[in-house]
């Protein structure tokens, strides 16, 4: 199945495309799933970074949808990684829910470049969701024992028991998810940043916006803040 004009336009973007393959799949909760691929040369030609995410180009119908997933726990001597899915009632969810070993899906490299600050953080902000928890969590890895403050916004009960990665110097709050991020751009209005504080934002668009507005506020420069819309 071809990948429709976004495809090629990412491809005279300078693009890389792959093709994955499922090896596993797990159910973490009744509303996430972590399947397991291998990545058809991706981490060979792409060297691993916190966060570091592909579009999947998900079979819809007689279609195909571009979606953003970051890649858990990548190893690059096997060329495989884990990919999470939040589920909900869209294609990739159902594409994921019944995903067997030997499932093949495309994917493309495409804009993930972000690297840890040169200068060591005060602490580090970070407000996201189950969407975007695979990133936190590999953040999280990478910061080792520097100071973070977590914001995480749950959509579901069972959404609270998800592997976190926190170490004794995160302090985690998780926040349910009303009225389009509420609490989410509650607690962003009213925290006070230690000096030399670093944000990595990651939410939907909306909240995205208002929380980045709201760190910015505080005093919280450009280059320190890191704000990417996961969904709208």
């Amino acid at each position: 199945m071809g990948k429709g004009f976004s495809g090629l336009v990412l491809k005279a973007m300078g693009g890389s495309d792959y093709v994955l393959t499922v090896t596993s799949t797990q159910k973490i909760t009744d509303e996430y799933v972590r399947l397991g691929f291998t990545g058809g040369g991706l981490l060979a030609d792409h060297p691993i970074h916190p966060t570091q995410w592909v579009r999947l180009w998900i079979p819809d119908g007689d279609d195909v949808a571009q979606r953003g997933y970051t890649l858990c726990d990548p190893n690059a001597d096997a060329d495989t990684f884990d990919v999470e899915f939040a589920i909900h009632n869209g294609p990739a969810a159902r594409w994921a829910l019944a995903a067997e070993p030997g499932d093949e899906i495309a994917a493309t490299v495409m804009g993930s470049k972000f690297e840890i600050p040169t200068v060591t953080p005060s602490e580090y902000l970070i407000f996201g969701d189950t969407a975007s928890l695979p990133a936190i969590n590999s953040l999280l890895d990478a910061i080792g024992g520097v100071p973070a403050r977590v914001w995480i916004e749950w959509q579901y009960p069972s959404d609270q028991s998800l592997p976190l990665r926190a170490t004794p110097t995160t302090d985690v709050t998780w926040v349910e998810r009303v009225n389009d991020g509420q609490l989410l751009r509650e607690a962003a209005d009213q925290l006070t940043p230690a000096p030399g504080a670093f944000a990595w934002v990651a939410c939907d668009a909306m909240t995205t916006r208002s929380v980045t507005k709201s760190l910015r506020g505080h005093g919280i420069d450009k280059a320190s803040i890191k704000g990417r819309a996961y969904w709208k």
